[in-house]
């Protein structure tokens, strides 16, 4: 099974169910580089690339990067909309107030279907994947209805194998304490320091 939380950056990982125990990899995924499968994306990603150099998924699937997709929108269409932080940009989406801000939101849902789909397709996670963080619980219909489950699956050859594959949004508001709980009841956890270890530390 594969997680990914958008949110203030964009973490990504696996957990590997074993018999007798299980293993959770950690991972800098989020900082892979963003695909476009589209001319409009490629002129957005473009954009985004005269200013940070590389496009990371984290520049585009995560708080800031649904700012960074607003911004491009608007120099790539060459429109006027006003400055906007994430949690405008979502509301005035939302309740239809301004069509920059649906474009961004709509482009963030399609580049996290295909960012999902790619991470499911690197950890070979076909247990489901995950989406944790902050900002798709909020978003939870809007995302069913979007292009995220197409993209999940646009992957050619592998389009039947990422179908089989559920992908959910982790809507308990305290899942990240779950985790640490977990982690910290876990038996195999120690942490041996000898006293020369401690003193250098």
């Amino acid at each position: 099974m594969a997680v990914l939380g958008p949110g203030t950056g964009l973490g990504v990982a696996c957990f590997v169910p074993g018999s007798q125990s299980s293993i959770v990899i950690a991972s800098e995924g989020g900082h892979a580089t963003m695909a476009a499968i589209s001319d409009r994306e490629d002129a957005i990603i473009d954009y985004l690339r005269r200013q940070f150099g590389h496009v990371s998924a984290e520049r585009v699937v995560s708080g800031s990067g649904l700012e960074n997709l607003y911004r491009a929108v608007i120099a790539v269409d060459g429109i006027e909309a006003p400055k906007r932080n994430a949690a405008e940009i979502t509301n005035a989406a939302l309740d239809g107030t301004c069509p920059v801000a649906r474009a961004a939101l709509d482009l963030f849902c399609a580049m996290l279907g295909t960012f999902a789909g790619n991470v499911a397709l690197m950890f070979g996670a076909r247990g489901g994947v995950f989406i944790a963080g902050g900002i798709a619980p909020r978003l939870t219909e809007h995302i069913a209805r979007s292009e995220f489950r197409a993209r999940f699956e646009h992957k050619g050859r592998f389009r039947q194998y990422l179908a089989s594959i559920p992908s959910s949004i982790i809507v308990y508001p305290a899942a990240t304490f779950m985790g640490l709980r977990s982690i910290a009841e876990c038996e195999d956890t120690t942490i041996n320091l000898d006293r020369t270890h401690a003193e250098r530390h």
